[in-house]
């Protein structure tokens, strides 16, 4: 069986996490597969998109806690293995907002802990009705510090609190409400909606959208005066692209604009 199963269509790289008996934990092989596949990913101009989903009743149950438990068992009861299985899991949800590529979670039963945190990370989410969202580790005594870093970067401070301090579940239309998804869909029509949302992105200019995703991140980070003035400079240099320059000229004679991808 592949841990992570890949499958590209229209520019765009459909992965899916296919352990359905351990609900796509996070394990330590989980990790590295999909850390592996996002470096390859990284330098495929063949790809323009992705999706990212998870195979049988569940998007991602978060860490793997069998795993986590082992972990325990060295002389430092397991100190150096949680550092390195944190400090992997965030590399890995860093390369997810370093990518070129759009990332766009499609969402099922349920995304909890660093799954939800993976939801979090991705640029965009389509979500299933029925689908729930919960950053739950206090209710085994482990408060969710690093699912806290992603989620607090897409919805309110309070309302982050509260599911961290709480443990509660939110449903779809709540988390769309909130702004940690995109949209809630029928369960029938989750992979066409989401497989629709990757191929609109993938035809526009790659080139475009990889320095607006960049910049889109970057400027996050800046106080106001210095966002507009890095996303100046960086407009400057993308209204110099020819094909940039071919896309207002096809805009203008009312033409759709094709790109030499």
């Amino acid at each position: 069986m592949t841990l992570l199963e890949r499958r590209d269509t229209n520019a765009v790289a459909h992965l899916t996490m296919n352990a359905p008996e351990r609900l796509n934990a996070l394990s330590d092989e989980m990790l590295a597969a999909l850390q592996n596949e996002f470096d390859t990913l990284k330098d495929d101009t063949s790809i323009r998109a992705i999706t990212l989903s998870g195979s049988g009743k569940a998007f991602c149950a978060g860490h793997d806690l069998k795993q986590m438990t082992a972990g325990r068992q060295s002389e430092d009861g397991g100190r150096d293995y949680f550092a390195d299985l944190f400090n992997r899991c965030a590399t890995m949800m860093q390369t997810i907002q370093q990518l070129p590529q759009p990332v766009i979670a499609q969402v099922h039963g349920i995304a909890t802990a660093a799954g939800c945190q993976l939801v979090a990370t991705c640029d965009m989410a389509v979500a299933a009705k029925g689908t729930r969202f919960g950053v739950n580790g206090v209710n085994i005594g482990l408060f969710c510090s690093t699912p806290m870093v992603a989620l607090t970067r897409n919805i309110p401070r309070k309302q982050a609190f509260e599911m961290l301090t709480t443990g509660q579940f939110i449903d779809a239309t709540r988390a769309e409400t909130l702004g940690l998804i995109n949209r809630v869909v029928p369960e029938e029509n989750l992979q066409s909606e989401t497989t629709q949302l990757a191929e609109t992105i993938a035809q526009k200019l790659s080139a475009a959208v990889k320095i607006g995703k960049q910049t889109f991140y970057e400027q996050l980070q800046m106080p106001l005066n210095q966002a507009y003035a890095h996303a100046g400079s960086v407009m400057v240099e993308n209204m110099l692209y020819a094909q940039t320059e071919a896309g207002i000229e096809a805009f203008l004679n009312k033409q759709t604009p094709t790109w030499d991808q």
